[in-house]
């Protein structure tokens, strides 16, 4: 074969494999840019929402503790020993630290425009509040099916609470 079509063999084959790496690369952008991603902002939310559940799941685990010892404080009266005051107490102060927490998360709530949601949760942490003003050691007066209701409310505020929470996230997953 004469030298000059193996150059030009050669050069056009050159030009093609360019040629198609360029499209094969421009394929790959398309490709990335059109793949559906979160945004950053929807991941922050979302972050933030997960947050809050946490948060408020954290008080409600405190405040079931701390429900739960003073329902047996009540129950057992002066009888009750000397240790399970002190893990009340204890128990008592991890509910008033959480309770910043919630504070937190309801600053975070109003931050993001979710008013309703904030609403709910300072409603659920008013009853937890009510709550501890109302059922403490030494009280003789009020009855446990009192105590149930209350806790019944309470466990009610949470569970809608969660429920407007997970539409709201939910939505954003599916956006």
């Amino acid at each position: 074969m004469d030298s000059t079509i193996i150059w030009q063999l050669l050069d056009t084959s050159l030009k093609v494999g360019v040629g198609a790496l360029i499209a094969s690369l421009c394929a790959i952008i398309i490709a990335s840019k059109r793949q559906p991603r979160p945004m950053k902002a929807e991941q922050r939310r979302l972050d933030i929402l997960e947050s809050i559940s946490s948060d408020v799941g954290h008080v409600s685990h405190i405040f079931a503790k701390y429900s739960s010892l003073v329902v047996e404080s009540i129950r057992f009266g002066k009888r009750w020993p000397d240790n399970r005051k002190q893990e009340l107490d204890i128990i008592s102060q991890k509910l008033v630290d959480e309770f910043q927490k919630l504070s937190e998360a309801e600053s975070k709530l109003l931050m993001l425009g979710e008013k309703t949601l904030e609403k709910n949760l300072r409603l659920y942490g008013s009853k937890v509040a009510h709550f501890r003003r109302q059922v403490y050691v030494g009280r003789t007066d009020i009855s446990e099916a009192d105590i149930i209701a209350m806790k019944r409310d309470i466990n009610n505020l949470r569970e809608q609470f969660y429920d407007f929470l997970s539409k709201k996230y939910d939505r954003l997953l599916t956006a």
